[in-house]
């Protein structure tokens, strides 16, 4: 699977899949999506960083992926 789901496929997903769940932004239904999300971080709104940031470290451990980024990283912290 690739880091693009379809409209369908997006419209199906549980608001908890995703990682701003009111806004239905950065899906994260496997790993591929947890490290898409992390590299799409940056064009989270900074008011949302800090949430986001918990939930893609969230997702990353269960899907058993490792975040890089220091500036998620650093937002998870907040």
């Amino acid at each position: 699977m690739n880091d693009r789901l379809g409209y369908k496929a997006k419209k199906e997903l549980p608001d908890s899949m995703f990682g701003l769940p009111e806004r239905r932004e950065y899906p994260m239904p496997d790993a591929a999506h947890v490290r898409a999300a992390e590299s799409y971080f940056r064009y989270c709104p900074e008011e949302l960083r800090p949430k986001l940031a918990k939930a893609i470290l969230a997702r990353a451990a269960e899907y058993g992926v490792d975040v890089e980024s220091p500036t998620v990283l650093s937002y998870a912290k907040e």
